[in-house]
């Protein structure tokens, strides 16, 4: 396995990351996603899982994802639409490489980057092959209504122009992007196979919104890591990642 550094561009930013490239030709494409506040490094030994299976896999930045992302742009013009752009323009780099077979893209995505990678795979549709999620983060419509996200309070009715974060400032498009959405209805337009993994004391994202998704879903599995919070542990992905592997294993 190589591993290369990789960008392409969004709206005149410039997205960075990582491929983890097995050897080969027309192999498949693993697009994976990080969370709220976090960055690729996160999504790592999810990538190599995939690429020891034979998938070209891909860890980027959001653009404004996090404070110590490599891509370009502000946490202040960051929103989960935003992050859905992002994701496409991966999506499309990845597609157009010479190793790479477009016909067969799965999407990987922890917490908002779950939320991300459901609503891409809504817009595209049979474009993505399969879609899997570690506890996706579809509160975050709920959060913006309830003026409560995360470390960030605020009134829902004026919401203000900047939003203090923790060590984050986000802008005022963070919530508004998503205050009428209903995310149920936004994801379900995905007919594909859904793996969502999601942790039983999971804090931040409860698992009763899992266990909505799984209803919205056509063909899902959701597949529940006991005594695993938001963000799993070492442990936690000794269980979560042969889930992953069996799933993706499926699609060849």
């Amino acid at each position: 396995m190589k591993k290369h550094k990789f960008s392409c561009e969004r709206g005149g930013l410039t997205i960075r990351g990582n491929l983890f490239q097995p050897e080969g030709e027309n192999l498949p494409i693993a697009i994976l996603s990080h969370g709220f506040m976090a960055n690729q490094s996160t999504m790592k030994g999810y990538a190599q899982a995939a690429a020891e299976l034979g998938f070209a896999a891909f860890t980027y930045d959001f653009c404004g994802g996090c404070p110590w992302g490599r891509s370009d742009g502000k946490t202040t013009d960051m929103s989960v639409l935003t992050e859905v752009e992002d994701l496409k323009a991966v999506i499309a780099y990845a597609s157009s490489l010479s190793f790479t077979d477009e016909s067969r893209i799965v999407l990987i995505g922890a917490s908002q980057g779950g939320f991300v990678s459901a609503l891409t795979a809504a817009q595209m549709g049979n474009k993505i092959e399969r879609l899997v999620l570690f506890y996706p983060a579809l509160c975050i419509p709920d959060d913006a209504r309830k003026g409560q996200m995360m470390f960030a309070k605020f009134d829902p009715a004026e919401i203000p122009s900047v939003i203090r974060c923790g060590p984050m400032k986000l802008g005022h498009v963070y919530p508004e992007a998503v205050m009428e959405m209903d995310p149920f209805k936004e994801i379900a337009p995905y007919q594909g196979p859904v793996l969502i993994i999601h942790g039983s004391e999971d804090k931040i994202v409860d698992l009763s919104y899992a266990k909505r998704a799984r209803e919205a879903y056509v063909q899902c599995q959701l597949r529940v890591v006991m005594g695993a919070g938001h963000g799993f542990s070492k442990k936690d992905d000794e269980t979560a990642i042969p889930w992953m592997r069996d799933f993706l294993s499926e699609s060849f």
